[in-house]
């Protein structure tokens, strides 16, 4: 499936919860959130017939995300549903890792191919300050349990905010020399909690590369992934910059996002959304609704000019 750009949408990415067992100030409010009701999230057996029309519309691959995925009770039994779905292909799964060690088994026997796991500190304290309460131990067992089972190559994303942990980038570096770990440096995006945190926080991934200029770019590009590679000579892992205020990647966009309240967003940036339930309701059958969400997406953002127009929605809301 083309959108009106030409570019080919394979990708979808599904926010199965709103929910968090962590309070992440860029993203979570201190106090939480208000728990949805059932009836507001989509059932498994829904995300499960969104991902199956996705199929034959052209979708590959999918990334399950949240909120923390990982405390959606029979995420492991979506995952294996969602493989034996004929045209899926690569099934992957962000998460913040405190569950991992716990499930990482279950979900490779149910699956899943490999893992992307949020970390925005290697310092104790400071993790523990930057997700309010976080165990930067859990996060660690769970990478190591990821290995283990070989749910690879495992990416670690760090959202890089200044005066924070740009004094760390060299460490996250370092994790890339003997394992073939994948770290990648985001820009802080100026959405919800982070909206006006931004502002003050923001550094351009820029700095990565005017720090460690030793690290070589990896000249094949990826025109599915948002992040350019780099890598330090003879390291085994490498070092990714995802740009999506300095350098937005938005000419090769080829995903797709599903809300766990059942909106389809066919950009991250914009308040556009399909209704899924809604129009399911209007007896439009998914297959047009997909293919209409697709043909609306848009040709870019426009965080970056005077017409931009924040979004309603929080980041934890969207899945990223």
């Amino acid at each position: 499936m083309f959108d009106k750009q030409g570019r080919k949408i394979n990708y979808i990415r599904i926010s199965v919860t709103d929910l968090c067992n962590l309070r992440c100030r860029y993203c979570m409010p201190e106090e939480g959130i208000f728990k949805k009701n059932h009836q507001d999230i989509l059932r498994i057996e829904e995300i499960e017939e969104i991902v199956r029309v996705g199929a034959k519309l052209g979708i590959n691959k999918v990334r399950i995300t949240g909120g923390e995925p990982l405390v959606r009770k029979g995420i492991v039994k979506l995952v294996e549903k969602i493989s034996d779905i004929d045209g899926i292909n690569d099934i992957a799964l962000t998460t913040n890792g405190t569950l991992l060690k716990k499930y990482a088994r279950d979900l490779k026997e149910a699956g899943l191919k490999r893992v992307n796991i949020s970390i925005d500190s290697l310092n104790k304290n400071k993790y523990e300050a930057v997700t309010r309460g976080g165990d930067l131990q859990r996060v660690l067992e769970g990478i190591e349990a990821a290995k283990k089972e070989g749910l690879t190559p495992i990416k670690l994303n760090v959202v890089l905010i200044g005066g924070f942990n740009d004094d760390e980038i060299g460490d996250f570096i370092k994790l890339t020399i003997d394992d073939e770990i994948d770290v990648r440096f985001i820009e802080l995006m100026p959405i919800g909690q982070a909206s006006t945190w931004a502002k003050e926080r923001f550094t351009p991934n820029t700095i990565v590369l005017e720090k460690y200029p030793k690290l070589v770019p990896i000249c094949k590009e990826d025109k599915g992934s948002p992040a350019k590679y780099y890598r330090l000579p003879k390291a085994k892992g490498r070092i990714g910059l995802i740009n999506p205020i300095s350098s937005h990647f938005c000419r090769n966009c080829n995903r797709i996002r599903v809300t766990s309240d059942g909106k389809i967003k066919p950009c991250l940036h914009s308040n556009l959304e399909i209704d899924i339930r809604e129009f399911r309701k209007l007896e439009m059958n998914l297959f047009d609704i997909f293919k209409n969400a697709i043909e609306s997406k848009p040709r870019k953002h426009n965080i970056n000019n005077h017409e931009y127009e924040p979004i309603i929605r929080e980041m934890y809301q969207i899945g990223g």
